[in-house]
């Protein structure tokens, strides 16, 4: 039996300020990657999260990005691969320490935003990103993504000797080379449950469908649907149950998840 984690960006709330539908969508989830506080979250916000990741025992994974909580942590930043570093191990370790506090530990990392896409497309990021992780936690899972596209991710994780999670987004349209399309762009996000989740199923069996019809393959060990999504309960009930009519098995990452 195919077996594949299903995991949400959440915890992406700021002050007074709510984001997404955490406490909903958790109930659907196996993994919850919680924002840092860089690009979103707060003290509250984390602790919050967490509980609430525990409660439904749901994986819990740091989400990192960015000092850009104006511009949500989408906007490139020309920093440099040592404070990337630094940046990864401070948003990680405020997360694990919350973590601690409801006896609980975090199973992996997964960069937001501009900062996931530049380890896409720049070796030093991801080196910086791999070094940080493996800095604070080798057992901690680099989430990377999956496809060809993803190989420089992969590749520093696995160097670093990290174990690597390939991902796919079945609610983000993707360009013929195997990268997401710029969420400017319209299409860029799919709200339709029906749609996305014909292309988890897709990206289950090891590809997905580019913007211009173009078949691309991939191996895909967890999907992430955002948590900012507006349709995002509605997406991951569809998912879920598209998956067990397929007997493909939903579980938190682990062993069987990484390589």
């Amino acid at each position: 039996m195919t077996i594949i984690d299903l995991n949400c960006d959440m915890g992406e709330s700021f002050g007074a300020y709510t984001i997404g539908m955490d406490d909903q969508v958790m109930q659907h989830i196996t993994s919850a990657n919680i924002a840092c506080g860089f690009h979103a979250g707060d003290p509250m916000v984390m602790h919050k999260t967490v509980k609430l990741a525990v409660e439904n025992r749901v994986g819990i994974g740091a989400h990192p990005g960015y000092p850009d909580l104006l511009g949500f942590g989408r906007r490139n930043m020309a920093c440099t691969p040592d404070e990337i570093q630094q940046y990864i191990i401070y948003q990680i370790g405020a997360l694990n320490a919350f973590c601690k506090a409801h006896n609980t530990r975090l199973t992996h990392v997964k960069p937001h935003g501009a900062l996931y896409l530049d380890a896409v497309e720049n070796e030093s990021t991801a080196r910086a990103i791999a070094t940080g992780i493996m800095t604070l936690d080798p057992s901690l899972r680099f989430v990377a993504l999956a496809g060809k596209k993803g190989e420089t991710m992969r590749r520093m994780g696995q160097e670093m000797g990290l174990k690597v999670v390939y991902e796919a987004f079945p609610d983000r349209a993707y360009t013929p080379d195997g990268t997401l399309v710029p969420r400017k762009q319209p299409g860029a996000v799919i709200c339709d449950p029906e749609e996305v989740a014909q292309r988890a199923l897709d990206m289950a069996k090891g590809f997905v469908t580019a913007v211009d019809g173009t078949p691309i393959q991939l191996t895909a060990q967890t999907l992430c649907v955002h948590g900012d999504n507006p349709e995002a309960i509605n997406l991951v009930k569809t998912i879920r149950k598209i998956l067990k009519e397929n007997h493909i098995q939903v579980k938190p990452m682990g062993e069987k998840h990484s390589s």
